[in-house]
């Protein structure tokens, strides 16, 4: 069965049964300002569930695209993705448990309208119950009519059958189909369906039963009514009905691969030290095409941040591939010539999509190469945290690099190196907090600009970096050309007005989520989220963003704002020079 017959037979199947089909929803969420990207499928469909919005079909099914970075170091196994499609089937105050489980069991099991699987390789999983909610014997039961065996229904923990979307929303216990694959992917004799050796596959979440909101954490509420999401991957889905070791050869990835194997002159799974570098590269090129078909440019925070992350981790794999030259854009195109039928915006962003990759590209090997000659320079001892920290060369790349050479690297050293460098940032920070009348209303004023850029620009403009002085500040900031003087002037009035409005400036303790939910900025993401608590320092109604600090009481004491200058810093990012008078 090929790719396009999975979409196919899943979308069809649930048609018959009165679900509407409902477009794909962007990668960027429309409706949760704390998702970077669209996680799950089930994640636009928030408002339905939530009772915020009315569906438009009480029961639904679609095939949404989704982007995760969580598991961005197990890439190059073989079946973890950054970028994948979900398919999923939804209930929204209709049917139950019941129906879910007899539909999923239709599905993969019915040879003429489903995916034919032999159900003597088939297991579900369920919630075995925790302290804060009871276990799903429901869905037990309803497995055992269907048709599976009692002792093929395993009771697992919250941590594998309670689905949650993020740290508030609607959640519940969910019920898990495992197929498997038989002896030869075996760990060993005592191998069983709760190992993680990869011979029981998860192929479907055939049931999240959202019976509660997510409040907190340990924190849930029932909802006014339960709703059923389903979702399982098409790239998993695919590789078993294609009888393929992994994801990797099925139709939906080698023909990449393919692109590849021309490019380094090299054959895939011919040498094994050399097939995670081709999955890598596959699996990164895919999720780098879809994000920068959103009109998402590279950058150092947010979106633009995973999308530079990508095309560099791509670069640095194609050194073990020994890819001399520019090649983003020719695997571009041919993601392009896959996914095009399916997803028409990748073909009328194509210019734009080849043009932001082979840009960064061109960057990043400069980078490389500037790093490669310092590393020469170094003989036998290099200096990798230099490298890293002068001249931007990732570690991996060092250790590649000397590894060609017959040079060691002290990794040891260069961990000791980051951490003192991490200390001395936290030291700074603290003397700054000592020394509040310095800059504070210089801080303030970057507050203010950032939300008169947002305002004048549009919301898509984010900080990118930032330098405070005690009366000048120099603003990095996401946006794709030069501001017009027209603009830079409405932003330097737009300000200088908050400053005669004086308005009260209020500090805030508060969590992560709360704050974004409220609509903060937040330049350090990955920072904010690893900490319990931060601080959201309001502006009046102007400016609402998450900082560590100083700031003055209100902003009539910064009595003045003029921006100096504004230029480019990189593709995507520009830069304003401002003076603050107080």
């Amino acid at each position: 069965m090929t790719s396009e017959q999975v979409r196919e037979t899943f979308l069809n199947f649930f048609a018959k049964r009165d679900h509407l089909i409902i477009p794909q929803a962007s990668l960027v969420p429309e409706y949760d300002p704390t998702l970077l990207f669209t996680n799950s499928g089930m994640a636009p469909l928030k408002p339905y569930f939530l009772g915020i919005k009315p569906p438009p079909s009480e029961r639904l099914v679609d095939i949404q695209p989704c982007l995760r970075t969580e598991d961005l170091d197990n890439i190059g196994d073989s079946n973890h993705h950054t970028f994948f499609e979900m398919m999923g089937s939804w209930s929204i105050g209709g049917y139950g448990k019941r129906e879910a489980v007899e539909f999923a069991w239709q599905l993969l099991t019915d040879k003429a309208e489903g995916f034919g699987f032999d159900p003597e390789q088939l297991y579900a999983t369920v919630f075995a119950g925790n302290e804060y909610l009871p276990a799903d014997d429901e869905t037990v039961e309803y497995w055992t009519s269907a048709g599976l065996p009692k002792e093929r229904v395993l009771r697992r923990p919250a941590g594998e059958n309670l689905w949650v979307s993020g740290p508030t929303g609607p959640c519940g216990p969910c019920t898990e189909v495992l197929y498997d694959r038989g002896l030869q992917f075996a760990c060993g004799p005592d191998c069983g369906p709760t190992c993680g050796c990869g011979r029981f596959y998860e192929i479907w979440n055939a049931g999240v039963f959202m019976q509660y909101n997510r409040t907190g954490e340990n924190q849930y509420e029932k909802l006014p009514f339960l709703s059923v999401d389903t979702g399982a991957g098409l790239d998993r889905i695919t590789a078993i009905l294609q009888n393929t070791a992994s994801n990797y050869e099925t139709d939906l990835f080698f023909p990449i691969i393919q692109t590849i194997e021309t490019i380094a002159e090299k054959t895939y799974g011919q040498d094994p030290s050399l097939t995670k570098a081709f999955r890598i590269i596959a699996d990164h090129v895919r999720a780098m095409t879809f994000i920068a078909a959103e009109g998402i440019v590279p950058s150092n925070v947010e979106r633009g941040y995973v999308l530079r992350k990508l095309i560099r981790r791509s670069l640095e794999r194609a050194e073990e591939l020994e890819i001399h030259g520019h090649f983003l854009g020719q695997l571009a195109e041919k993601v392009i010539e896959r996914y095009g039928d399916i997803y028409p915006p990748l073909r009328s962003a194509k210019t734009s999509i080849i043009e932001v990759l082979m840009e960064e590209e061109k960057v990043f090997a400069q980078t490389l190469e500037r790093g490669r000659r310092e590393l020469e320079k170094m003989g036998a001892d290099i200096d990798a945290f230099k490298l890293f920290d002068t001249f931007g060369l990732p570690l991996s790349f060092t250790l590649s690099e000397a590894r060609k050479r017959g040079r060691t690297v002290n990794t040891e050293k260069f961990e000791q190196q980051m951490s003192q460098q991490q200390d001395r940032a936290r030291s700074a920070a603290r003397k700054e907090s000592y020394e509040p009348e310095k800059i504070k209303t210089a801080h303030t004023g970057a507050h203010l600009l950032n939300a008169a850029l947002r305002r004048i620009l549009g919301v898509s403009v984010h900080q990118a970096g930032q330098k405070i002085s005690p009366s000048r500040l120099r603003h990095d900031f996401t946006f794709d050309r030069k501001l017009t003087p027209e603009e830079l002037k409405q932003v330097e009035e737009l300000v200088n007005e908050q400053i005669k409005k004086d308005l009260p400036v209020k500090a805030e303790a508060t969590t992560f989520a709360k704050a974004v939910r409220s609509g903060a900025e937040a330049m350090f993401e990955e920072k904010y989220q690893k900490v319990d608590a931060v601080t959201l320092y309001s502006i009046g109604d102007f400016s609402r963003e998450l900082c560590g600090g100083p700031h003055a009481a209100s902003s009539g004491q910064l009595l003045k704002f003029r921006v100096d200058k504004e230029e480019a810093v990189g593709r995507g990012i520009r830069r304003i020079y401002a003076t603050v008078e107080g």
